[in-house]
């Protein structure tokens, strides 16, 4: 399977929320082709969680995972350790009371 460039994936996902009167930014431009991308669900109550897509390589399935839930300045700080490191990395950020990110949704 082809993956997505990051760019598009990113656009097309900030459609999908605003279609939904969710919230979100991109918090961090990375590398339009091939630049990992997390995603921070923030909650509206101080505390948020961060997103990474993984792979499995067993099955070649790509899917996305929580990696933190914890306090928003503690993801914050996560995400500000992983943005040093990699200067491809994209940054979403979702606003959402309910918890509501849509990465779950299989495209049909």
């Amino acid at each position: 399977m082809v993956a997505l460039k990051t760019e598009i994936f990113v656009k097309a996902h900030l459609k999908r929320l605003g279609i939904h009167g969710i919230s979100a930014y991109v918090v961090r431009h990375g590398d339009d082709d091939a630049g990992d991308l997390l995603v921070k669900l923030c909650t509206l109550d101080g505390k948020a969680s961060l997103f990474h897509l993984e792979y499995d390589l067993e099955t070649g399935e790509r899917h996305w995972a929580c990696v933190q839930n914890a306090k928003e300045t503690e993801v914050d700080e996560s995400i500000s350790k992983q943005c040093g490191f990699d200067p491809d990395l994209w940054v979403l950020e979702i606003e959402d009371a309910k918890g509501r990110h849509y990465l779950d949704v299989k495209p049909s």
